[in-house]
């Protein structure tokens, strides 16, 4: 849209008449005036031209495009451009040839615009570098004006290494390449840091190929993350990973070194593929292993402070970067602790015994209890068998329950030992964990550090009295406790239990029973090596029938005897004849065939 404006040179002018005084030589005004006007550009509003600066101040450029006044633009409209000076070639924008005070009205941002999204393409098609300026700070980078367009820098595009002060941008007029251009939103994203990138990738090459293993070198500190410190190393970045910083542990790489600083590294490695470099920092100093002090022997106490913690122990440094492991085994003499962190936590003074010490492997083994005395060395003086105890429920399982009668001392309680007369399934029936309860040494196993512990034995044994009560036959009241599948736990005097089988529960009016249900039972089955009394209900009136039916019989047979000897009486009595004649034949048949009907 610029046009190239040249001015014409009036050839017919009369200069001997000029220099005599007559400016106008034989020539009218109307024609001096045409004349004038021959000389000037024609220009058309809206229009944009090429103009040159002839002034500049803090608040106003003055632009000469060859017409009859000057244009005059305001300075905020160069401010992309710090070095404008007089003489330069600029566009224009003509917005009025002549306003009310007979002033050329021009604008360069308008010319700029008009222009610009032309320019931009150009720039992303040709990779051309191109001056913006840099407007404000926005959320994620800065505002850059670039040919009159705002365009987008991304905070990870001003430069290659991260930037902390954005602000220190702001009103700067910096080189950039256009990256990308969004057409439809009409949006333009430019960076900073491709035009630094194949320069610092020249220097990289060049600093990779000096680099050797073990080599010192000078850095400067460029960014600080959880896990090392990237530094400087003169156009190309290497890492000092975390450990590598100190021989003692580090919890935050801030508290070795700071932003900016300047400090000496020794290359551990590289790869010259991926341009990666593994830096060092601890490596200039020597390991504190080689300084330790050379009398220190197994058995010996030493103090330190807790740095690391895990379930399994505790790590302990007794001097910078030397450390040793506390298990949670050597923690303590008692045999409940699961975790490290029951004991101990980060940042605890302890002292403690070298257990083991390995010089040539760095290792070194601690332990706490071992300070204070072995509660098992007298375990038989101090909890002889049969002695009473106080102990804590520390933890069930399906055959007894654990306690702890001190610090370091344990022992199992069998679920058979909990109690003489209860059937208990499960030790939570009988107590909770963390409840006191009283045991009674039974047996000790000093070797494997074992206690066999009873409960019930506090008690006489009561089945000796109950051997006499619940003799086989016997009948007691009884309360259904339990229904289960085979039958029913009964709860019987005394706190004594028994069992019935479905078919000794059966009631006389062939009905079951149902739990809480109070009955009486007769003992069928008593046996007190294994504490077992079996019962039954319809054993009562089953055996009652029977003792019944037996009477009835006993009756009948008592009568049948004496029916037969009433008849062998009279045949007794009758006369004896010497010869029977027929009618008595008849009468003895008679006689049979009675005693045959009874």
């Amino acid at each position: 849209m610029s046009n190239n404006l040249k001015n014409t040179a009036v050839e017919d002018f009369d200069w001997e008449a000029y220099e005599n005084g007559d400016s106008l030589g034989n020539k009218s005004v109307e024609e001096q005036a045409a004349s004038y006007e021959k000389t000037l550009n024609s220009v058309n509003n809206n229009e944009v031209v090429k103009g040159t600066v002839s002034s500049i101040n803090k608040r106003e450029v003055i632009v000469n495009i060859g017409y009859k006044s000057e244009g005059v633009i305001p300075a905020s409209e160069f401010r992309y451009n710090p070095d404008l000076k007089v003489g330069d070639e600029v566009e224009v924008y003509i917005e009025n040839q002549e306003n009310r005070q007979g002033q050329l009205v021009l604008s360069h941002k308008k010319a700029r615009t008009s222009t610009s999204w032309a320019r931009v393409n150009e720039a992303l098609e040709n990779n051309e570098v191109i001056t913006g300026f840099v407007k404000c700070r926005t959320k994620g980078g800065m505002i850059v004006d670039v040919f009159g367009i705002e365009a987008f820098l991304p905070g990870s595009q001003i430069d290659v290494k991260p930037i902390r002060d954005y602000d220190v941008f702001v009103n700067k007029t910096m080189e950039f390449k256009v990256v990308k251009i969004n057409a439809e939103f009409r949006n333009v994203v430019v960076s900073h840091k491709v035009l630094i990138e194949a320069e610092l990738e020249e220097k990289k090459k060049e600093i990779m190929s000096q680099l050797q293993k073990g080599q010192v070198i000078e850095g400067t500190v460029k960014n600080i993350t959880s896990y090392g410190v990237f530094v400087d190393l003169g156009g190309v970045d290497g890492l000092i990973h975390i450990t590598d910083l100190s021989w003692g542990r580090v919890s935050d790489p801030k508290e070795v070194v700071t932003l900016d600083e300047k400090i000496n590294v020794v290359i551990l490695d590289f790869d010259d593929e991926k341009k990666r470099i593994a830096l060092g920092l601890k490596q200039l100093t020597p390991h504190p292993w080689d300084s330790l002090d050379a009398n220190l022997q197994v058995g010996d106490k030493v103090k330190g402070k807790v740095v690391v913690m895990a379930d399994y122990g505790a790590f302990v440094e007794i001097a910078p970067g030397v450390e040793g492991l506390i298990h949670v085994s050597e923690m303590s003499w008692s045999q409940h602790v699961r975790s490290a962190n029951d004991i101990l936590k980060v940042g605890d003074e302890v002292e403690a015994q070298i257990l083991t010490l390995d010089r040539a492997e760095r290792k070194m083994s601690l332990g706490l209890k071992q300070l204070k005395a072995d509660p098992w060395a007298d375990i038989e003086v101090r909890f002889p068998v049969g002695s009473t105890h106080t102990a804590k429920v520390r933890n069930f399982t399906n055959f007894g329950v654990f306690v702890e009668i001190e610090d370091g001392v344990e022992g199992l309680i069998h679920i058979s030992d909990l109690s003489w007369t209860k059937k208990i399934k499960h030790p939570s029936e009988f107590t909770q964990i963390g409840a006191p309860i009283q045991v009674v040494v039974l047996e000790i196993d000093k070797e494997n550090r074992r206690l066999s512990l009873g409960h019930k034995q506090l008690d006489e044994n009561p089945w000796d009295a109950i051997e006499v009560n619940y003799t086989v036959g016997s009948i007691h009241k009884g309360t259904i406790a339990e229904l289960i599948d085979k039958g029913a736990v009964i709860t019987l005097e005394e706190g004594v239990e028994g069992f019935a089988t479905p078919k000794h529960l059966q009631k006389e009016d062939g009905s079951q029973p149902v739990q809480g249900e109070t009955l009486d039972f007769k003992v069928i089955e008593f046996n007190k090596d294994s504490r077992r009394i079996i019962l039954s209900h319809s054993r009562i009136f089953e055996d009652a029938a029977k003792a019944e039916a037996r009477r009835e019989q006993q009756a009948a047979r008592k009568a049948k005897k004496a029916a037969e000897a009433a008849e062998a009486a009279e045949v007794a009595q009758a006369p004896v004849v010497e010869k029977a004649t027929l009618g008595d034949i008849d009468a003895l048949a008679a006689l049979r065939d009675k005693l045959a009907g009874k």
